[in-house]
C-alpha cells in the first residue's frame, strides 16, 4: 500500500527517550506475552500489574523516520474514513492519539511492557504500540507486509470506535455480572467486531485520494488475521485448543469478519453481538 498524505499529527513518539527495560515475572510475563501476540485485548486491570517504567521525551506530531511516517499515514487514513462514517451517523468523531513507545509505557489503564503488544486504552483514548511487535508478527507468525502492519493499527482504532459508540462501556458493565466463560464469549464478539471495522476501513480507504492499495495487500491482512486466531495460538503455545478460553475468535472467524467489513463497507453489517456467524 502507499500513502501520499502528510500523516496524522495525532502521534506521540516516546521512542527517543527509551524507557527502562521492563523485567517480567514468570506468571504475569507468560500471560502477557500470549495476550500481546493476539493483540487488541482489553487490558484494563492487566497492564496495571506491569512494573512502572520511566519515559523519556515524548514528541507530538508526525514522526520523521520511515516507520513513524508509515504509522502516521495509516492513522491519518483511519481518521478520514471514520470522520466520514460518523458524519453519516450524525455524530462527531473524536480522533484518537497513537502513542509509539519502546520497552515500556505508562497509560491511563496502567503500566505495560512491550510484551503486551499493541493495545487500546479507553481511559485516555489512545492506541499504544511498540513497533518491535511487527518483527514478532513477521518472524514468528509469518505475517509480513506493510498491510499486515496497517491491519494491526486499524484493529486498535476499531476498539476506539467501539469506545465512542458506547460498546466498550457495555462490556465493562457485563464484566461484573458474567462468569469468565460467558464474558470470554462477549470478548470474542468485541474483537471480531474490531476486525470487521478494520476491514471496513480498508474498504473505504481505497477511495481516499492519498491512498493506494497494491496487489497482495488484502492477502497480507487476511494472513495476519489467520495467524493470530485463538485456536491456532492455543495449539502453538499449549498443544491443545480450549474454546471456553477463547477471547478473540478463531482464525476462520477473524478472517471472515475482516473480509465482511472489506467487502461490504457497511457499518450496519458489523453487529457481531447479534450475529449467528460466530
Amino acid at each position: 500500500m502507499q500513502w501520499f498524505g502528510k500523516g496524522s499529527q495525532n502521534v506521540e513518539d516516546g521512542r527517543s527517550g527509551g524507557g527502562g527495560r521492563v523485567a517480567l515475572g514468570g506468571g504475569v510475563g507468560i500471560i502477557v506475552v500470549i495476550v500481546g501476540l493476539l493483540f487488541g485485548k482489553d487490558l484494563t486491570g492487566l497492564v496495571s500489574q506491569m512494573p512502572a517504567t520511566e519515559q523519556g521525551e515524548v514528541k507530538r506530531g508526525t514522526p520523521t523516520d520511515a516507520q513513524g511516517k508509515f504509522v502516521a499515514g495509516i492513522l491519518e487514513s483511519t481518521e478520514q474514513v471514520w470522520e466520514e462514517q460518523f458524519n453519516a451517523l450524525g455524530a462527531p468523531y473524536e480522533q484518537p492519539v497513537l502513542r509509539l513507545f519502546r520497552d515500556g509505557v505508562q497509560s491511563a489503564c496502567g503500566n505495560a511492557s512491550s510484551s503486551v503488544g499493541p493495545f487500546y486504552c479507553p481511559g485516555d483514548h489512545k492506541v499504544y504500540i511498540d513497533l518491535s511487535f511487527y518483527d514478532e508478527l513477521k518472524n514468528r507468525f509469518g505475517a509480513a507486509g506493510d498491510f499486515a502492519q496497517a491491519y494491526v493499527i486499524a484493529h486498535e482504532v476499531g476498539h476506539h470506535v467501539q469506545n465512542l459508540l458506547g460498546i466498550s462501556a457495555k462490556m465493562e458493565e457485563a464484566r461484573g455480572r458474567l462468569s469468565e466463560v460467558e464474558y470470554n464469549k462477549l470478548s470474542v464478539k468485541l474483537e471480531l467486531q474490531a476486525d470487521f471495522y478494520a476491514g471496513l476501513w480498508a474498504h473505504h480507504a481505497q477511495n481516499l485520494k492519498d491512498f493506494k492499495l497494491d496487489e497482495g495487500d488484502i492477502e497480507e491482512a487476511l494472513n495476519a488475521a489467520n495467524a493470530i486466531g485463538d485456536d491456532k495460538l492455543q495449539k502453538q503455545t499449549q498443544g491443545e485448543v480450549v474454546p471456553d478460553a477463547f477471547t478473540h475468535g478463531t482464525s476462520a472467524q477473524r478472517v471472515y469478519w475482516f473480509k465482511k467489513g472489506f467487502e461490504t463497507g457497511d457499518i450496519k453489517q458489523g453487529d457481531t453481538f447479534n450475529s449467528s456467524k460466530l
